[in-house]
């Protein structure tokens, strides 16, 4: 009886340790792993919508599993709401943490746009109706024009990047390291509907 009791305890830890290795902590995420949990999907329950290609997988994971409850109330909303038809406007998901911006308005020459990025919040950025060139970079490749303003959690670049035209069914994520360039006018597309959710940025140990 003992050794059937121990065998059966060794099995179950064995069990134990061999799905806690296959499931990465918030510090332990790979680029490998990161991509396989990214493109699971478990992330979306039930959003039809798609993260650009190019999104930082390992801090997308690493933010999403620290701060759980934030990430699913924004994904919820871009979900469960009718967004061609929502008023523009301001409204808080969770207090100062996740709040949403929609808005109508033009776009702009492309020299009438400029870099930004931020630190306290991560944008995620999605086009309702129409479409808008955004361009990215890393922060580090661009030189700073104007420094990050604590206050208005932005700083301000000059250089190049890569060149995207976002349009419905993908929406972009740009964390502290991501500067980005929005806004910019494409050919046939005056004006766009657009949602921006800032979802509260967490440091990592």
């Amino acid at each position: 009886m003992k050794r059937i009791f121990k065998a059966a305890f060794v099995l179950m830890l064995l069990l134990y340790t061999g799905v806690y290795a296959q499931t990465p902590s918030k510090e332990n995420w790979t680029k490998r792993s990161a991509r396989k949990w990214v493109k699971s999907g478990e992330w979306k329950n039930g959003l039809k919508l798609n993260v650009y290609s190019d999104v930082d997988a390992e801090e997308f994971a690493r933010q999403y599993h620290a701060n759980k409850v934030w990430w699913d109330k924004a994904f919820a909303y871009l979900r469960d709401n009718d967004l061609a038809n929502l008023p523009n406007g301001k409204v808080q998901l969770d207090g100062d943490d996740v709040t949403v911006s929609v808005t109508e308005s033009a776009t702009k020459p492309f020299e009438k746009t400029g870099w930004e990025s931020h630190r306290k919040f991560i944008d995620l950025q999605y086009i309702v109706r129409g479409k808008e060139g955004i361009i990215a970079a890393d922060t580090a490749k661009l030189t700073v024009t104007d420094p990050y303003n604590e206050k208005k959690d932005v700083a301000h670049y000059a250089g190049d990047g890569k060149k995207y035209i976002a349009e419905p069914g993908t929406f972009y994520l740009f964390f502290p390291a991501d500067a980005h360039r929005p806004v910019i006018h494409v050919d046939g597309y005056d004006v766009v509907k657009k949602v921006v959710i800032k979802i509260r940025y967490t440091g990592m140990k």
